[in-house]
């Protein structure tokens, strides 16, 4: 079976927790987590960056620092995954769904405005596979109604808006190191604070609602509960098999554009003859090669292709359905949406297996399966 999926190991990650766990110190913030967080300022130009133990952390983070509050509206794409509202929700914020683009499945900045009251206070644009969503018309939007933006970066690390990193354009940036990221930690993530405004009470609500990090750094001669916070803060181990993942990042990517590459060119005249559409990369967006996907003509086309490539042993899996459809929705009142750009992404998407160690070989026969499902078609 060829998996959706393959953790990609460097062989130095064992390495490295070897030394974090002889260092005597395997808790939070340490020389690992450290490192990792001041490649990412330097490589990237983020003002501040803290590793998480995941996305959701990182999201959960910039709510609270968003100060939401019951009865305060978030704007967010239905075709998510749930961590993306979640978050505000946990705050007490009212999610208000909006759809994506046409052409791919990022939210349409055309829809945002009208969605707009006096409650609202964030917008938080996901983008999808690592490709930018419009941010210079997203910030406008926020900057004429004093809104605050939290980019869902969790896909899209080493991926750019017109030169601009993705998670250093809103005013906070959440990323995720799952398993199936394109840099892995197992778990983990990271909130990027781009905003002076945040800087110090990010660190505040990251050590538990503690200056601690202050006392660390010689700034206080004592620490205490000064706000509001949890325990976001990562292990070492956790930072140090990051970190190996971080020095070999130029390689994994090479090898992930490489495969993107490969099925987009065998893949492209099946798209021409319009069997399905693959995915937009607009002028201003670059593309991670976090993941490729095709979307097909309708559900059920999309069951049986997934069941075609099952057959033959090959792991190929649909995403997200829509938020504003799920029984949470329903039940809280927040369902009712008109989305049909989203709708149809979460009934026709199909994400094949893209990995560090898919071979051409294996890529060659996803492809032919694939050709040989649409070939009986019209």
């Amino acid at each position: 079976m060829i998996p959706f999926n393959k953790p990609f190991l460097t062989g130095k990650e064992a390495h490295y927790i070897y030394q974090a766990v002889n260092s005597g110190k395997i808790s939070g913030n340490g020389v690992f987590t450290q490192k990792c967080q001041h490649w990412f300022e330097e490589h990237y130009g983020f003002r501040k960056a803290l590793l998480t133990t995941s996305c959701t952390d990182a999201l959960e983070m910039a709510a609270m620092l968003c100060d939401i509050k019951p009865g305060d509206e978030v704007i967010a794409p239905s075709y998510t995954f749930v961590s993306t509202v979640l978050a505000f929700v946990r705050q007490g914020a009212k999610i208000v769904f909006c759809d994506s683009c046409k052409d791919n499945p990022n939210i349409d900045p055309d829809k945002i405005e009208e969605l707009i009251t006096e409650h609202t206070r964030v917008i938080v644009p996901v983008h999808y596979a690592g490709v930018a969503c419009d941010m210079d018309r997203i910030m406008d939007i926020a900057s004429r109604h004093n809104l605050l933006v939290v980019e869902d970066a969790a896909q899209s690390i080493d991926s750019y808006y017109k030169e601009r990193p993705l998670g250093s354009i809103g005013h906070l940036g959440c990323f995720s190191f799952h398993e199936t990221k394109n840099i892995i930690a197992g778990e983990g993530g990271m909130l990027t604070i781009n905003d002076d405004r945040f800087i110090r009470r990010s660190e505040i609500i990251w050590e538990k609602g503690t200056n601690r990090s202050e006392f660390f750094r010689g700034e206080v001669n004592k620490y205490g509960w000064v706000d509001t916070g949890s325990s976001f803060l990562p292990s070492e181990i956790i930072s140090a098999f990051l970190w190996a993942q971080i020095e070999n990042m130029d390689m994994i990517q090479t090898r992930r554009k490489e495969i993107w590459e490969f099925y987009h060119n065998n893949l492209a005249d099946l798209s021409a003859r319009g069997f399905f559409t693959m995915p937009d990369i607009p002028d201003y967006a670059t593309n991670n090669a976090h993941m490729f996907y095709i979307v097909c003509r309708n559900l059920q086309e999309r069951t049986a292709l997934i069941a075609h490539l099952k057959e033959n042993d090959v792991l190929a899996v649909f995403h997200y359905l829509s938020l504003h459809r799920s029984k949470y929705a329903v039940e809280h009142g927040i369902s009712g949406y008109d989305l049909p750009n989203c709708d149809r992404f979460a009934d026709c998407l199909v994400r094949l297996p893209l990995y560090y160690e898919l071979t051409d070989e294996q890529a060659d026969y996803i492809c032919g399966l694939i050709r040989d499902f649409y070939s009986s078609r019209k």
